[in-house]
């Protein structure tokens, strides 16, 4: 027992140390290949490198844009060879619109400082110009790359998705660049926008790692092969750089959107943002191609719709700069996107009928507020007071009353905010003026103007109270 003893000890010992070298050797070639693995995804995903799912059509082309530019941008450096970068750049920051949601201030153009409302409190947009202190003057390539892309900031803090990188996330690094590049022409401000007002715990940043977890979907767009170029570019625009989703999409108790109902409209702020899916009677199915593109690149379309509040800022900001190219790309793409219902009886801008009622109110003694007096005293001389409109079609029209889509949709909310605000909308086309009446009417002939043309001129069925009115002129 003893003579066989002696024999397995070492035995067993040589198994063990031949057990260790294996081991060693598979975790030295291990680590290599993490390593090795390490520096082939830095190369591919550093701030240089371009994704093999860049296709030609997610690139950006701005062959147009010297034309829709208002003179283009004034570099610092004056690069000649850094011109087309910037050029490019600063088309692609149209459309994606940054200066809406980055200028509070005329004067301070993407300095920040626009208060954005949400159910958890007030977000306030941070300053992008190329200020060292207030800015984003100290950002590298790489951090901008990180926040457009993951929604993470130079000190590693979580952004809220007001900031809408979940969208940026599918747009190519190399549109990144070319955005970073013109932002980095900009003045610099110097200007510290507000403090965020949020609830507890919707003020502590590191949360977003769930809201993520359920809402968020990091990655580059990646091109269809079945479908066309025109289709693709559409979808890299809408999903991607234009985020068309971020208004036209509801949300979930997250504020996250559903995906179930894409495109099917929702509202922000008050502010009703319509279906854009092909529905037929909810939707813009009955609008034609020209249509579209004109109410995109001039905020109208006669007959259908005239853009006010939010979308008139995007038309007037962003998509009246888009090519023609990039236009009927984004129509093929809507063209295509599943139709959903949104219960109307009919198409929004199919209501209304002329009015006749200031020849009854001729002699009339009028007590109380009256929703047909204040039309004909505020609003016939614009419209006139049949609600038809003045100019017919011509660019710098008073839009008709019937057949417009505002006032023939199911809710009077946007009608009521147009009221309450105007609409200041500036294209190559026409600018357009209509003067805000909040200031001068209260929440009571406010609630009584918007019932008479809603009744009058469109939906009877979408009416609001004085309270509701009192509720949107809170509103950010």
């Amino acid at each position: 027992m003893l003579k066989n003893t002696s024999r397995v000890q070492p035995d067993s010992a040589r198994m063990h140390l031949a057990q260790r070298r294996r081991f060693g050797g598979a975790a030295l070639a291990a680590a290599f290949s993490l390593f090795a693995l390490s520096i082939a995804w830095h190369e591919s995903h550093g701030p240089d490198a371009v994704s093999s799912d860049e296709m030609p059509i997610t690139q950006a082309r701005a062959d147009d844009a010297a034309q829709a530019s208002d003179g283009g941008p004034a570099t610092r450096d004056g690069s000649a060879a850094n011109g087309e970068l910037v050029k490019r750049g600063q088309y692609l920051t149209r459309a994606a619109d940054c200066a809406a949601c980055h200028t509070a201030d005329k004067s301070r153009p993407f300095a920040g400082g626009l208060p954005i409302g949400t159910p958890f409190g007030t977000i306030v947009t941070p300053n992008i110009t190329p200020d060292p202190d207030t800015g984003i003057g100290r950002w590298s390539d790489a951090d901008f790359m990180r926040a457009m892309h993951e929604g993470i900031g130079k000190g590693g803090e979580r952004l809220y998705p007001a900031f809408p990188y979940t969208a940026y996330t599918r747009v190519t690094n190399e549109d990144v660049l070319a955005i970073r590049a013109y932002l980095k022409t900009l003045t610099p401000i110097h200007y510290t926008p507000p403090a965020n007002s949020l609830k507890f715990p919707f003020n502590q940043r590191w949360l977003m790692v769930f809201w993520n977890m359920f809402n968020f979907t990091e990655g580059r767009f990646v091109p269809d092969p079945k479908q066309s170029a025109e289709w693709n570019r559409g979808a890299y625009l809408v999903e991607g750089l234009a985020h068309c989703e971020e208004c036209h999409t509801p949300r979930n108790f997250m504020q996250g959107l559903q995906s179930s109902a894409r495109f099917s409209g929702a509202v922000q702020a008050g502010w009703h943002a319509f279906n854009i899916t092909p529905d037929k009677l909810s939707g813009v199915g009955t609008w034609r191609d020209d249509e579209l593109t004109s109410y995109l690149s001039t905020g109208a379309a006669p007959g259908r719709a005239n853009a006010a509040g939010p979308m008139g800022e995007v038309v007037a900001n962003s998509t009246q700069y888009l090519t023609p190219v990039d236009l009927r790309s984004i129509v093929a793409f809507l063209r295509s996107v599943p139709a959903v219902s949104g219960g109307d009886a009919r198409p929004r801008h199919q209501w209304g009928n002329p009015a006749n009622d200031v020849a009854a109110l001729r002699g009339t003694a009028i007590t109380g507020v009256n929703g047909a007096q204040l039309f004909v005293a505020n609003c016939a001389t614009c419209h006139n007071w049949t609600g038809q409109g003045v100019g017919a079609s011509a660019p710098g029209a008073y839009p008709s009353l019937i057949h417009n889509s505002t006032v023939g949709a199911n809710d009077a909310n946007n009608l009521a905010l147009v009221i309450l605000h105007g609409v200041n909308r500036t294209t190559t086309h026409a600018d357009v003026l209509m003067p805000g009446f909040g200031g001068h009417l209260d929440d009571e002939q406010i609630a009584a103007i918007t019932n008479y043309v809603t009744k009058q001129f469109g939906n009877p069925q979408a009416t609001i109270t004085t309270d509701q009115v009192a509720k949107l002129r809170t509103l950010q």
